[in-house]
C-alpha cells in the first residue's frame, strides 16, 4: 500500500528530508560560487538546489500527518515503535 507507514517509513522520511536539505544547500552554494557560467550551468545547478530545499519539508510536512491520520490499524501499528 502506498501510504501504509511504519516505524522505518518515519525514520526514512526523517533522514531523506536532512538528506535532501543538506544537499539542496550545498548546491546552491556550489552553483553560487564554484560553477562556471558556461552555458547558465550556475543556474541549472542552483535551480536544482531550490527544488531540494523546497522538497524536504514537503516530505517532513506529509510524513507528519500521515502519523496523526485517524486510522486504528495506523494508531495500533505506531504504538509498537520504540521512540
Amino acid at each position: 500500500m502506498l501510504l501504509s507507514l511504519g516505524c522505518e517509513t518515519m525514520r526514512e522520511g526523517v533522514v531523506a528530508t536532512i538528506l535532501f536539505f543538506v544537499t539542496g544547500i550545498l548546491l546552491v552554494l556550489a552553483g553560487a560560487n564554484i560553477m562556471p557560467a558556461l552555458w547558465h550551468l550556475n543556474h541549472i545547478v542552483v535551480f536544482v538546489g531550490f527544488l531540494l530545499l523546497l522538497l524536504a519539508p514537503i516530505i517532513l510536512v506529509s510524513t507528519f500527518l500521515l502519523t496523526v491520520l485517524p486510522d486504528k490499524k495506523l494508531k495500533k501499528k505506531m504504538d509498537e515503535c520504540d521512540h
